[in-house]
C-alpha cells in the first residue's frame, strides 16, 4: 500500500535521468516528496488515525476558513462583488474570487466538493435522535455554505462530482438507517433543500445556464484551429474544443517520444514548444499544461505513465469499497473524474490533497480489516 501510494514519486525517481535539466527535476521530484513521507508516518501509525474525527474537523475548519475569505473578498473587492451581485461579468466570478485567496479555481473547487459531500454526510449523522438540537444545526448551516462554495467558485467537474457525492451520500446514509417511509421523508428534505440552493444560485447566476449548456459544447469544428475563432481568449478560454485541442497536440507530442516519454520537467515545455510549432498562437501565447493526468503522464513517462496514474487514483475506488464508506467512493469519483480534464499530481496542493486523504482512508481500511476503529 505504502509503495502503491508513493508510486508517483518512485516514477519520477526511475524517469529522473529522462529531464533535460536536472535542477528542474529536483524541483518536480521535490513537489511528490509528500507521498513518500505520508504512508510512512500516517500508515504506519494507522491505530491511531481517527477518519470520522479528522474529516470532521477538516470539513468544519475548511467551510469556517472559506467563510472568513468570502467576507474578506466582500471588505477589500467590494466593485468585483457588487459587480457579480448584479450579475455583470459572472464568468470571472469564480477565478477572481479564487486568486484573492492565491489558489487555482479548480483545485479549490476540488476541495470544496470534497467538502460539501463529506458535510451531507455528518448532516445525515447528527439527523439521529442522540445529537443535539445545536448540532443538527451547526451542521445544516456548514451543509448549505460549503455548497453555496462549490457554486460561487463554479467549476463544470467539481459541480458534477458534488452531485454525484450527494446522490452516493444520501442514498446510502438513508438507506442504512430508516425505515422506508422516513428513507423517502428524508430524501424529499435533502433534495428540496439542495434545489433550493441550486435555484436561487441559478437566478442570480444566469451565466450557469449558458456555461453548462451552449458554451460547453461550442466551436467543436475548430479543434486544433482555435486561431481562426474571433477572439478565443473570450469565446473558448473555458470550452471543451480548447481541452480537446490540448489533448491532441499532446497525444501526438506523447506518440512521438514513446516509450519512456520526454522527462517529468519537460512536460509542459515541450508542449508548449509543440505549439508554436504547429502555429496554435491561442494555446502557445497562455502555455496551457495538458488538462488530463493521464495524458501528462503518458507525456512525461511514457507507456507507465498512465498505468501507474490509473494504479494510483484507482486503489481509491478499491478502498472505498473496501470499506463501504460513501464519502471515500465520492472522494474517487471527484478525483478521477477532475483528473481528466486537468492534471492535479502536476500541482503540489493536488499531491499533498491526494496522498494525505489515500493514506487516512487506507488506515481506515486497515483499522476494518484488525476490527479497530478509532473514533
Amino acid at each position: 500500500m505504502m509503495l502503491l501510494i508513493a508510486a508517483p514519486f518512485l516514477m519520477e525517481m526511475l524517469f529522473f535521468g529522462n529531464n533535460d535539466s536536472y535542477a528542474l527535476g529536483l524541483k518536480s521530484l521535490e513537489k511528490s516528496l509528500s507521498l513518500l513521507f505520508f504512508p510512512v508516518f500516517i500508515i504506519g501509525n494507522y491505530q491511531r488515525i481517527q477518519f470520522i474525527k479528522i474529516l470532521k474537523a477538516y470539513c468544519m475548519g475548511t467551510t469556517l476558513i472559506m467563510a472568513f475569505f468570502f467576507v474578506r473578498f466582500i471588505i477589500l473587492y467590494p466593485e468585483h462583488f457588487f459587480k457579480y451581485l448584479n450579475g455583470i461579468h459572472l464568468w470571472e466570478m469564480g477565478y477572481v474570487f479564487s486568486d484573492s485567496i492565491g489558489i487555482h479555481a479548480p483545485a479549490l473547487n476540488m476541495h470544496l466538493a470534497f467538502v460539501a459531500f463529506s458535510n451531507l454526510y455528518f448532516l445525515f449523522e447528527t439527523s439521529k435522535t442522540n445529537y443535539s438540537k445545536w448540532s443538527k444545526i451547526r451542521d445544516l448551516a456548514l451543509f448549505i455554505l460549503s455548497f453555496f462554495f462549490v457554486l460561487y467558485v463554479n467549476t463544470r467537474m467539481a459541480l458534477l462530482a458534488t452531485l454525484f457525492g450527494f446522490m452516493t451520500v444520501g442514498y446510502f446514509q438513508i438507506s442504512k438507517s430508516y425505515s422506508s417511509k422516513v428513507i423517502f421523508k428524508r430524501a424529499i428534505i435533502i433534495l428540496v433543500l439542495i434545489g433550493s440552493v441550486l435555484f436561487l444560485f441559478l437566478q442570480k447566476n444566469p451565466y450557469m445556464k449558458e456555461k453548462y449548456s451552449t458554451q460547453i459544447f461550442s466551436n467543436m469544428d475548430k479543434i486544433g484551429k482555435l486561431d481562426e475563432i474571433d477572439h478565443p481568449e473570450i469565446a473558448v478560454y473555458s470550452s471543451f474544443v480548447t481541452r480537446l485541442s490540448i489533448w491532441k497536440s499532446a497525444w501526438e507530442l506523447s506518440l512521438k517520444n514513446l516509450p519512456f516519454g520526454v522527462g517529468a520537467s519537460d512536460g509542459k515545455i515541450e508542449l508548449v514548444k509543440y505549439f508554436k510549432e504547429t502555429n496554435q498562437i491561442f494555446l502557445a501565447k497562455y502555455e496551457f499544461p495538458t488538462h488530463n493526468q493521464f495524458l501528462d503522464y503518458l507525456l512525461k513517462f511514457g507507456i507507465l505513465g498512465p498505468i501507474v496514474a490509473l494504479f494510483y487514483i484507482g486503489f481509491i475506488a478499491y478502498l472505498g469499497i473496501k470499506t463501504k464508506n460513501t464519502v471515500i467512493i465520492s472522494f474517487f469519483f471527484l478525483f478521477f473524474t477532475s483528473n481528466l480534464t486537468d492534471d492535479f499530481l502536476l500541482r503540489f496542493d493536488g499531491i499533498v490533497f491526494s496522498g494525505l486523504w489515500i493514506s487516512i482512508f487506507a488506515s481506515y481500511w486497515l483499522q476494518q480489516k484488525s476490527k479497530l476503529i478509532v473514533v
